[in-house]
């Protein structure tokens, strides 16, 4: 999967989750928190910045992985704290595992990219 790709499914997928979290699981005393709405802030971001990483900006690209491992472990801490597989553990896991494609894919283009450029120069 190309960079610019995996950037767009995991800024999807986090509006998703993050919306999900906030209209979809209430408290126990019916409110919901502000903070389900993280990860879709994130996607939003990522989203402004799809067209920085589809033209590979190095210093967009780079930008976007760092706020993705950040996402990733944000999430991961809160998935690991959630005891009882409910929908908040899956809204959860479904961030951690598009984070962690997205990472793997931003990985790869780094090492390709890498691996371009010294063919070229010789």
């Amino acid at each position: 999967m190309k960079a610019a790709s995996a950037n767009l499914l995991n800024a999807i997928v986090l509006i998703a989750a993050g919306l999900y979290g906030y209209f979809g699981i209430a408290a126990s005393d019916g409110t919901h928190s502000l903070t389900a709405l993280i990860p879709a802030a994130f996607g939003i971001i990522f989203l402004a910045m799809q067209k920085g990483v589809a033209n590979h900006n190095k210093i967009i690209s780079h930008v976007v992985v760092v706020l993705t491992l950040l996402l990733l472990v944000m999430c991961i801490m809160r998935f690991v704290k959630v005891q009882d597989w409910v929908d908040k553990k899956y809204v959860f896991l479904a961030c951690v595992i598009s984070n962690a494609v997205a990472l793997i894919a931003f990985i790869g283009s780094f090492i390709e990219a890498r691996k371009n450029r010294k063919i070229s120069n010789g």
